[in-house]
This record gives C-alpha cells, structure tokens and sequence, in this order.
C-alpha cells in the first residue's frame, strides 16, 4: 500500500527563490489571470525584459509550465499558451470526477480523527475566503483559489493512493483557468459556500455515497458555469 505522499512534478521542483522559480510562478500568475491569452504567443525575446531575467532562464520557466500542460512547445513556433475549450474541460472535468469521488471515498473509510481537524481547519479557512471572494471577486480569487484547493486536498488525503493525489493535482491545476472564469464572470447562481458544507457534513457524517454525490455535482456544476460563457473565451484545442 502507498504512503499516500504525493509524486513530485517537475513545476514543483522551481524554488521561489530562484531566478527560474520566480519567473515560473509570475509567468503562471499572468496565464492564469489571462495577461497571456489562450492559444497567444510566448516571445522570448520580449517576455524576458518584461519579467527581468534572461532569455536562459525564461526558457527554463516555460520548460516548466509545458510540464504544468499551460504553455505548448511547438518547434520552430516556439511558445504558446495552451488554448482552452469546452471539450478540453469536459474531459478535465470527468476524469477529475472519477478519480476525487474514489479518493473520497477511500479517505471517509479510513481517515482518522487528524484528519477530520484537517477537513475542519481547510472549511474553515475557506469559508472565510469565501466571505471576502464575495465582496471582490477580482480581488479575492488568488486567496480563495488557495484556500479551495485547500479544502479539497485534505478532504482526500487519507487516501492511501500516491498516484491519485499526483494525477487529481495535475486536473486540479488544468482547471484553474477555467474556474476563474466561472468565479470572476457569474454565468450561473450558486452559493459556493452552501455546496462545501454539504460536502463537508456528509463526510463527517461517514455516508461515502452521499459524500461523492455531492461532491460530483459541485464539480460538474463548474463545468455547467463554463458552459454559459461566451464563446469567444475559447480557442480551438
């Protein structure tokens, strides 16, 4: 049986405090935030004086975001940030549904109490982020996409699984361009906080199935917001 401690991914590996490591996270920041559209390309030759290091060490950087699947190598044509598309979330989406109801399930079967305070702390953290995402959005969303992702890793971190939490990391991480839209935009009503809770009770109360039928709504209910924005948003995957 695994020790559950997640696989290391080669993004991860770019320490902050490196030149590489800080052009990577402000790099990822601005694919994100949509500086950088889908599908556009990626100068070296101009990116580097925006972000203040070399053409080397750029590269380096986008090395590591074609390992996040956020840029595209694409040869002679270089860099591209990888379009986004309805199709490409749907299949996000579904695998992501598969793989987090099982992990749920495994970790309601065999969590302990350390990892019920856990489940507590993140929810509780959350639902603050919650309170002020509602009052800025714009400005909010780093501090609730943090404290969302959060939550849904100690939900699932008694899973015994390494492989599991390596590959929901990676869905997790392909998703976020799409959530920030659904979170900035509103093309649906719903209360976030009101779907979490109801997660969350059900996990405490040990009902798996319950558990996992709500926590596949909560996640497909993101796509279904997706859905709704304008077409123009997407570019052809």
């Amino acid at each position: 049986m695994s020790d559950g401690t997640p696989l290391p991914s080669l993004a991860h590996t770019a320490s902050a405090n490196t030149l590489v490591g800080t052009a990577y996270v402000n790099l990822r920041r601005d694919i994100i935030q949509g500086k950088h559209p889908p599908g556009s390309r990626l100068r070296v030759e101009h990116l580097k004086d925006d972000y203040g290091v070399g053409a080397g060490t750029l590269r380096e950087a986008l090395a590591l975001l074609v390992s996040d699947a956020l840029v595209i190598a694409q040869g002679q044509r270089g860099f591209h940030v990888t379009p986004i598309s309805l199709d490409d979330f749907r299949d996000i989406t579904e695998n992501r549904v598969l793989l987090e109801t099982e992990a749920l399930r495994q970790s309601i079967a065999v969590g302990d109490d350390t990892w019920e305070s856990a489940v507590l702390g993140a929810f509780h953290r959350l639902s603050k982020a919650e309170q002020r995402l509602a009052a800025d959005p714009e400005a909010r969303f780093e501090e609730w996409e943090q404290r969302n992702r959060e939550f849904h890793r100690e939900l699932i971190s008694a899973c015994p699984s390494r492989w599991m939490h390596h590959f929901l990391g990676i869905l997790y991480q392909q998703a976020e361009r799409y959530r920030r839209l659904t979170v900035t935009r509103k093309p649906i009503a719903r209360d976030l906080h009101d779907e979490h809770q109801g997660i969350l009770d059900a996990t405490l109360a040990r009902d798996a199935d319950q558990a996992c039928t709500l926590l596949a709504a909560h996640i497909r209910l993101t796509y279904e917001a997706v859905a709704q924005l304008p077409a123009d948003l997407f570019t052809s995957a």
